[in-house]
């Protein structure tokens, strides 16, 4: 499975979520057993991690899975733009696959 490219746009200060269903070659995948995990950073290659997003497998056996970011999170780090990506993984990472991958514009708060 290639990893899709889904830019997402976050607005600083409010919550975020996705709620994905995850296929392969058009089939559900079934998640028992599988975690997810995923992280923004300011450059690909950056060693530190601007922010770290909720992810929770809602229904293993329908591949649903949920990414989310708080309002406090996104309230604290910087407007701009960022990395991300979204990683299936077992335990001890025996199988780690990448879902979606691309940009996180996160845009300015005003009101606070």
């Amino acid at each position: 499975m290639t990893a899709a490219a889904f830019n997402l746009t976050i607005d600083q200060g409010s919550d975020f979520a996705i709620d994905l269903v995850v296929k392969d070659d058009d089939v559900v995948k079934n998640l028992t057993g599988y975690l997810a995990r995923a992280q923004m950073r300011t450059t690909k290659g950056a060693s530190t991690v601007a922010a770290t997003f909720t992810c929770t497998i809602i229904d293993a056996t329908n591949g649903a899975l949920k990414m989310e970011l708080t309002n406090a999170v996104s309230s604290a780090i910087s407007a701009g733009k960022y990395y991300y990506d979204l990683e299936l993984y077992t335990s001890g990472n025996a199988v780690v696959s990448r879902l979606m991958q691309g940009t996180v514009i996160l845009t300015p708060e005003v009101t606070r």
